[in-house]
């Protein structure tokens, strides 16, 4: 089903994938990429569980747009073990202004796909979603 807006499909890879990070743990990110010539969301890289957030941000490109979930552990100030699954939004500035609009207009259809997303964030640089804004979002 293509979204009215942008008319992008979603690949059901990408939901699966997502099912797997969520209920099973089996990733610790996802990176998904829209394929424009194919109007679909595609996953483009999935993370091992023992990966962390610097081999994540490291996979996206610095001059394009991509979406991506990141299963982040952290603890709490009363020491108990969590786990919020984040939705972030990467358009670089640098990226190009079709890519952007498409990314932007696609956004909430996809991510309502991906039933339990628990934070969102919204990044144009890597300042936006360093480790200390995932710390501080993840509370």
């Amino acid at each position: 089903m293509a979204n009215a807006a942008s008319g992008m499909a979603v690949h059901d890879d990408c939901k699966r994938r997502f099912l797997e990070l969520k209920a099973k743990r089996t990733h610790r990110f996802i990176v998904f990429k829209i394929e424009e010539k194919q109007k679909q969301v595609i996953v483009e890289k999935i993370g091992d569980p023992d990966q962390n957030y610097g081999d994540f941000a490291a996979t996206l490109p610095p001059n394009e747009c991509r979406y991506a979930v990141y299963d982040f552990d952290f603890v709490t100030a009363e020491n108990c073990q969590k786990s919020r699954i984040f939705f972030i939004a990467w358009c670089p500035d640098t990226s190009r202004v079709r890519s952007k609009m498409i990314y932007a207009s696609s956004k909430d259809r996809f991510k309502r796909e991906l039933d339990g997303i628990q934070v969102e964030l919204q990044a144009t640089d890597p300042t936006e979603m360093d480790l200390d804004v995932i710390k501080s979002r993840a509370s």
